[in-house]
Parts: C-alpha cells; sequence; structure tokens
C-alpha cells in the first residue's frame, strides 16, 4: 500500500463577526442565547419576506478574499440552494454557486516540531471563496429533536479549496493558518468553541504518479483541529483497507460523519452533487457589481496578514512561541499591542502580558476572554509610570484585577496602595532602616554593595511596599556618602 498516495481537500465554513445577519436585522451573537430568540420571519422564511444582504458582511469577505490571494470577481450574484431538512426553514439556503465572490488564491503553512523546529512548509490552493446564509441547530433526544433556530441566516464565508492537501497533518496546518488570516481581517472571530469554524474535508486515494482524481469521501461538520486531524487520519487508514480489499479506489462519491466519541467515521449516504441541489440566480437579490476602484480601494485598506506580524514580534526579541502565540489569541494581540504602544518596551511589555497576567490567568483557572481589556492594562501601565504604585506593587494590582474584575484604580484606593513619594516620609523611613540594621551598613562601608540590598527590602517590608524604591535608593547613599 506504501504505492499509493492521499489527496485532502477542505470545504471551510466562517462565521462572519457581523452585528446582525446576513440577511435581516437580527442579532448575529446568537451564542448563550435562549432557543429561538434572535430571530425574525425574514431569517425564518416567512413567505413574503425579502432578503437584504448585509453591506457588512460583503466587504469583510472582499478583504478575506484579497488576503489569501484570491481575485474578487467584478460581477457575481447570489443563488437558491435546495434541500430539505428541518434547520433549514425557507427549504433552501443563499448561497452562491456559477458566480462566487471570489475565485483562486494560496495559503502557505508551516508544520512544526514540538521543540519549534520547522518540519515541513507548503502551500494550499484556493479553489473559491462564497458568501451564504447559515442553517438553525438540531439538538438530537433519542427520537425527539429540537430546533432552535438562532443560527439560522448567520452570514457564512465558505472558503473551498484545491486537493493540494496530502496528509491529515498538512490539513490541519493549513487551516490554523486559515484561522489566523480570518482573525487578522477581523472577518471572523473563528472561535471553534462556538462553532464559527467548521470544516467539510474530502478525501481519496490514488496511486503515486496518477494525476487522477478516484472517488472521495467527504467528511462533514468538524468542528476542532483536533476532530479535523483525528477523523482524516482515521478516514485515510479504512480507504486504504478498503483499496486493498477492492483492489482499487471507491465506486462512487461517499459522505461520512465523524463520530466524537468513537473516535470513527460512519457512512451516512452517497455524496450529493451539484444538480441535486437544483441551484438557480436569487430572485430576489440583484447581481453584485464591483468597480476595479473598487477593489483596489479595499486592497489598500488590508492590515497586516499574520506572518508579518509575527516576524514583527520576533524583530522586536519575542521568541516563535511567544510571537504565535499573540497571532493565535486576537485579545492577547490586542493587549501586547496596546500595552506596547505605551511603553515602547518589548521586554517589558512581554513580562508584564506574557508572564505575569497568563501566569495569573492560569492560577486562577481563568481563559484569555476573562483577562482585563487592553484599556485597562494600559491603565495599569500609567499608575506604575507616573509614581501611583511601584512596578512591584503593580504585579498585586495585577493579580486583584484578575481575581476580582475591578480596575487598577479601583484597587489602588479601595486598598490604599498608592505609593510613598513624599520627601520628609522616605526620609524617615530610611533613618529608621539605617538605626536597625547597622551591620548592613558596615558591610556596605566595607564595599559589599550588596548590602545596601537588605536596608533598602527592610523599608520595603515596613512600608508594605508602598515606598518608592528608586527615591528610596537614592536618599539611603545620600546618607551613607
Amino acid at each position: 500500500m506504501t504505492n499509493l498516495e492521499t489527496i485532502i481537500g477542505l470545504e471551510v465554513h466562517a462565521q462572519m463577526n457581523t452585528k446582525t445577519k446576513m440577511f435581516c436585522s437580527c442579532n448575529n451573537d446568537a451564542f448563550g442565547k435562549q432557543p429561538n430568540t434572535t430571530v425574525c420571519p425574514t431569517c425564518m422564511g416567512h413567505p413574503g419576506t425579502l432578503p437584504v444582504p448585509n453591506a457588512a458582511a460583503i466587504t469583510k469577505a472582499m478583504k478575506t478574499a484579497l488576503a489569501l490571494k484570491g481575485t474578487v470577481n467584478e460581477e457575481n450574484h447570489f443563488d437558491r440552494k435546495h434541500y430539505f431538512y428541518p434547520d433549514l426553514p425557507a427549504g433552501f439556503q443563499i448561497s452562491q454557486y456559477d458566480f462566487p465572490l471570489a475565485s483562486g488564491g494560496s495559503v502557505e503553512y508551516t508544520i512544526r516540531d514540538s521543540s519549534g523546529q520547522v518540519v515541513q512548509e507548503g502551500s494550499c490552493g484556493i479553489t473559491r471563496l462564497h458568501m451564504e446564509n447559515d442553517a438553525g441547530k438540531l439538538t438530537h433526544r433519542g427520537a425527539t429533536t429540537l430546533c432552535d433556530y438562532n443560527r439560522a441566516g448567520t452570514p457564512l464565508m465558505e472558503i473551498v479549496t484545491e486537493p493540494d492537501l496530502r496528509s491529515a497533518e498538512e490539513a490541519v496546518a493549513f487551516a490554523q493558518e486559515l484561522r489566523r488570516i480570518l482573525i487578522a481581517m477581523d472577518a471572523s472571530d473563528a472561535d471553534m468553541f462556538k462553532g464559527m469554524m467548521r470544516f467539510d474535508a474530502s478525501i481519496s486515494l490514488r496511486e503515486k504518479g496518477s494525476k487522477e482524481l478516484n472517488p472521495r469521501s467527504e467528511i462533514k461538520n468538524l468542528n476542532s483541529f483536533k476532530s479535523l486531524e483525528k477523523a482524516l487520519q482515521y478516514e485515510e487508514k479504512r480507504l486504504r483497507k478498503e483499496w486493498e480489499k477492492n483492489n482499487g479506489p471507491l465506486k462512487n462519491n461517499i459522505t461520512v460523519g465523524w463520530q466524537d466519541d468513537e473516535e470513527k467515521t460512519k457512512i451516512l449516504r452517497d455524496k450529493e452533487n451539484a444538480n441535486d441541489y437544483r441551484y438557480f440566480p436569487e430572485p430576489d437579490i440583484p447581481p453584485l457589481r464591483f468597480t476595479k476602484k473598487d477593489i483596489e480601494n479595499l486592497r489598500k485598506e488590508l492590515p497586516a496578514l499574520p506572518q508579518e506580524k509575527k516576524q514583527e514580534y520576533v524583530s522586536l526579541g519575542l521568541n516563535e512561541a511567544q510571537a504565535t502565540q499573540l497571532i493565535d489569541q486576537p485579545k492577547l494581540q490586542r493587549m501586547f499591542d496596546a500595552v506596547y504602544a505605551k511603553t515602547n518596551d518589548a521586554k517589558r511589555t512581554s513580562g508584564l502580558v506574557l508572564t505575569q497576567l497568563l501566569g495569573f490567568l492560569r492560577a486562577e483557572e481563568k481563559e484569555i476572554n476573562n483577562a482585563p481589556s487592553a484599556d485597562a492594562m494600559v491603565e495599569l501601565v500609567e499608575k506604575i509610570d507616573d509614581g501611583t504604585i511601584s512596578a512591584n506593587a503593580g504585579k498585586d494590582v495585577l493579580e486583584k484585577m484578575i481575581v476580582t474584575g475591578k480596575s487598577a484604580s479601583e484597587i489602588i484606593e479601595s486598598e490604599g496602595m498608592q505609593q510613598i513619594t513624599d520627601d520628609s516620609a522616605i526620609e524617615e523611613l530610611v533613618q529608621k532602616a539605617m538605626d536597625a540594621n547597622p551591620e548592613a551598613i558596615e558591610s556596605y562601608k566595607a564595599g559589599k554593595e550588596a548590602a545596601l540590598g537588605a536596608v533598602v527590602g527592610w523599608v520595603m517590608k515596613e512600608s508594605k511596599g508602598q515606598a518608592d524604591p528608586r527615591q528610596v535608593n537614592e536618599t539611603l547613599r545620600k546618607h551613607l556618602q
């Protein structure tokens, strides 16, 4: 079986982060809401309602296509894709088929080992990027099926790849890089836990050297990188056994479902083709037309791509793992960028955001979404820089910010943590420290510079960390001179 190679292509469905749904004004943030509360007659497919395309969603999709090096088609239109299932209230999905929003493009990806070393680099072509509205969500409980239509009408981008991937590891590396691009373009939050990025993976086998594409197995609705990898690895082994058993590839395309609990696939049905969906142009939405100038203006607005941002962080002195951590977590990245803009010190920013903040979050068993905002972190830096609190006290304040959810100002005021900078108060503390530590003073006079640390430490302990250590040092040295 070593003469066989694996052929993989993906269809990626990314939920867009617009305020409203694709064709109506319903709230697009339905996660966690009571079932069937963010719906209206339009997204429920009631007769007589008319869809109105979401301009913000179209703009975000166009920018994403350009970031993927694709070509935005100057004329494209929506189609009706017919299938009958309880989660599709209208009986059809508004999608794109013959004339999609964009065509072509590619994504470069890198596979690294556990130590961060590059194992393999590759590129996967993009066939098309088109827009559509999502279906609802079905929950099966024995013989009962519950329908929640909150998600119905949510704007989606479907990104279809060329069959360029040759292993489950390559598919995951590609999907991870694509997710970074979606987030960088602010087109999708791509939160896997909330189902904002889902995969349909097609896999087939062929003899090495052959250019022919054999019938494939399509694995539906994979919602994590882990399930994507495991499902492809399982299905590849299954197809190899089938090849050996039948002395050849599958006879026709099939659709399978991934069983997460059992970690295996289950054959669902023969794969549909385009004719089964009876596509025809959506009669209620005119064609979309863009000029070359429209497209070029959007290209000028594109932010830095993830790999460009990663190199920028590495050039600041961050290591590979830290830079990857930032481009993978948008909230963490926004926080780092905001603090760095304030301090212009990458080492200090890294210590505060990537070491202290993440350390306190881990200790409290909290996620980055529970962290203080970027503005709250900047306020903490301001309180340290203007002398309100010391850097050491800043650590305590940050920890309390994470535990309580309060701002730096609230914590400093309620706990009386303001730094002591009054000259007379510092003078008094230093004098007491010298009287309490005669041996350290004598050692310092004898040439032991480190002995001074004990005296400064005594002041900081006595003042409960509120004395300005820089001022204490200056006052102490002035006395000793």
